[in-house]
Parts: structure tokens; sequence; C-alpha cells
């Protein structure tokens, strides 16, 4: 099976709601983001991607490692993903898809229900973000 590195945002609105993004005449939901190309960093990747899929100006500077994960492609039978994932908090609240996007939209990590997710969103990184979230409650 044939691996696929990318990088990808877990973009968060001060609500606490995530961006998904659906990629033309696919059916699931996941974060955006996309391929990291020769010479490119995760991040620097992930900044292009955000530019050109949602119009985010963002400084990769800014974002927090989550960590990296692989699952199943959705998109691409055959394929897995192997994707560096990074927090990436924003208060602009529109966004509108550019590129290969079709479809965005805003869902809470903890309740997606109705929504269809890649396996690398449902099965990783939101139970990923949701135990971090966890953790830091019962600190307090």
């Amino acid at each position: 099976m044939t691996t696929i590195r990318i990088a990808a945002a877990l973009l968060l609105r001060p609500d606490g709601q995530t961006l998904l993004v659906r990629k033309r005449g696919a059916r699931a939901f996941m974060q955006p983001g996309g391929k990291i190309g020769p010479g490119e960093t995760p991040d620097g990747a992930l900044a292009r991607e955000l530019k050109e899929e949602i119009d985010l100006d963002v400084e990769p500077a800014s974002f927090e490692v989550l960590g990296e994960f692989s699952a199943e492609a959705s998109n691409e039978p055959g394929h897995r993903v192997h994707a560096d994932v990074f927090l990436v908090r924003t208060e602009q609240a529109h966004f509108h898809p550019a590129a290969e996007i079709e479809e965005v939209k805003w869902v809470s990590p903890f309740d997606a229900a109705g929504v269809a997710l890649a396996p690398l969103t449902a099965d990783h990184i939101f139970p990923h973000y949701r135990e971090l979230i966890g953790r830091s409650t019962r600190r307090r």
C-alpha cells in the first residue's frame, strides 16, 4: 500500500468548532491541508494549502503540533495517508472553498454526528483532540 505524506490543520475558532472541507466529487469531510511537496516542511506545506483551499493566510510559527497520524486515504483507494497535524486557531468565521474544495463546514470535534468523516479525522484527529481537551480540563 502506497503512503501519501500530508499536512493537515485542526482549524479551530474561539467557540471550539473546527472547519472541515470536502473535496470535489468526494463524500467525506476532512481537515484542510494536503500533500507535502518536495523540499517543503510540513508546516510550510500546510500554510500553502490553507491559502490555496480556503484563502487563509497564516504564519506557520502560529501552528501548534498535534501529532503524526496514519489512516486509510479517503479519496485514493489502496493508499494510506501519513499526516503531520497542527492545531491552527482562527478568529475568521467565513471561508469560501477554492481549488479542489467543494464545500466547507464547521462542526464540533465532540459531536459530528451525521457528518461523513474521513478515517483520519474520525479515527485519529478528533479522538486525539478530545483526549487532549479532557486531560487539560481534568488538571484544573
